[in-house]
């Protein structure tokens, strides 16, 4: 499964914005069905702003859904449509 782990860009805005951007075009052309986002526990400021970028109807187009981790709720799962070839 791929991962982002977003704490070692945590306080730069625009640093987080083009690691999502390049993570999920990545994830999206690679194949994989689901991969990871980690925002941390924290104050749940980081969490809630990668739900937004998430939630941008450009982005949206990229995958299938998105869910916050129930037993860890500083992970973000993504997935993505996955293409059945028979």
């Amino acid at each position: 499964m791929m991962s982002l782990d977003l704490h070692p860009i945590f306080r730069n805005n625009q640093d987080i914005e083009l690691a999502l951007r390049q993570f999920l075009f990545r994830a999206n052309h690679s194949g994989e069905p689901v991969v990871e986002i980690i925002p941390g526990k924290g104050s749940g400021r980081l969490k809630a702003r990668v739900l937004a970028f998430l939630d941008q109807k450009h982005i949206r187009k990229l995958y299938a859904r998105r869910e916050v981790d129930a037993g860890n709720t500083g992970r973000i799962l993504v997935y993505f449509q996955s293409t059945v070839v028979r």
